[in-house]
């Protein structure tokens, strides 16, 4: 199993990443970072996108999965020029984090870096 340090330089491998970051989002406090960061604060940018997660999680209409599955998977968060890509970390245990991507619009792919982040949360908690 790839450490957290390991993730988020693969992470940095994506096409159009200029920054990433594994975030526990019951506290907006970083657990890793890489890259930039939105105004050059990974931290500040952690605490941002935690509220977003948190106003998203506690709202009834986005969990469409029922007991089946995990509720959310992803958000996407367009912006003139960027990207922020959030994906949940989802593990046996109640685990509240995710991986986040800040992208350049102009280079990134979209749908690459969602498969790419897809693969990388799940070898996060691969045993």
């Amino acid at each position: 199993m790839p450490g957290i340090d390991q993730v988020l330089a693969q992470a940095m491998g994506i096409p159009g990443v200029l920054g990433a970051g594994l975030i526990d989002w019951t506290s907006g406090l970083t657990l890793g970072t890489a890259g930039q960061a939105p105004n050059g604060d990974h931290e500040a940018a952690a605490a941002d996108t935690a509220e977003v997660v948190q106003a998203v999680a506690r709202n009834a209409t986005f969990d469409t999965a029922g007991a089946t599955a995990p509720a959310l998977e992803d958000l996407i968060i367009t912006a003139a020029g960027s990207y922020h890509l959030i994906r949940f970390v989802h593990t046996a245990f109640d685990s509240q984090t995710y991986l986040y991507l800040w992208l350049d619009r102009a280079q990134a792919n979209l749908a690459v870096a969602r498969i790419r982040l897809r693969e990388l949360a799940a070898g996060l908690v691969a045993s």
